[in-house]
């Protein structure tokens, strides 16, 4: 394998990575952004107002892009990394 197919593999990697990060992501920096504005508009300091809603939005988002980040890594292992490591 040369460098430049190594630079693709890892090109595509990163950019799955990206692809399948972003849901997720998003969706804590929303929730974040929620509940900081109504921490600020209440004057309400507790810690677990953001630790428990943040995680269960994360978990929610995780499991309704799981089927999709699943097929999205089982393609580019079946089409973009074991064909090259088979050569």
């Amino acid at each position: 394998m040369d460098q430049a197919a190594l630079l693709d593999i890892l090109r595509q990697a990163l950019w799955i990575t990206f692809i399948i990060s972003a849901p997720v992501l998003t969706m804590a920096l929303v929730v974040g952004l929620a509940i900081g504005l109504f921490q600020a508009l209440t004057s309400i300091q507790e810690m677990t107002l953001t630790f428990v809603p943040k995680l269960a939005a994360i978990l929610i988002a995780f499991w309704m892009t799981m089927a999709f980040s699943g097929q999205m890594l089982v393609n580019f292992y079946t089409e973009a990394l074991i064909p090259r490591i088979a050569q």
